[in-house]
């Protein structure tokens, strides 16, 4: 199934630019780190399952880059742009060789199966 997304054609040329604009700071931040870190995790503080996601792969032996935006209380419009970004609804965002592999559960999968060193070979 295709990901829904609003078609350029209906967005009126007068907001093409703002849009393209929003919070392009973090999502140009998290572009850079994915493309120069093999494993990148983005999370925020207060929030367990990125520190899940972090320890997960401590104890499988890969190193990872850690990005950190703010709390429940802060960042979260910033934070927001990701998620419209990726399409991705939660914290943390998990990146292996520049593709979301989703967050704390779909990352313990892919290290339980192997599919994660696979990934990084």
């Amino acid at each position: 199934m295709p990901r829904l997304i609003l078609d350029e054609v209906l967005i009126h040329p007068a907001i093409r630019e703002r849009i393209a604009r929003h919070q392009h700071d973090i999502v140009s931040e998290v572009q850079r780190a994915v493309a120069a870190h093999p494993v990148v995790v983005v999370g925020m503080r207060q929030n367990p399952f990125p520190k899940k996601a972090r320890r997960a792969l401590q104890l499988a032996g890969v190193a990872h880059h850690y990005i950190e935006y703010g709390s429940y209380f802060s960042d979260w419009r910033r934070r927001n742009a990701l998620k419209m970004w990726t399409g991705w609804p939660t914290f943390p965002m998990v990146f292996a060789r520049g593709t979301l592999i989703g967050g704390a559960d779909d990352l313990q999968r892919l290290i339980d199966s192997g599919e994660l060193r696979t990934m990084l070979a």
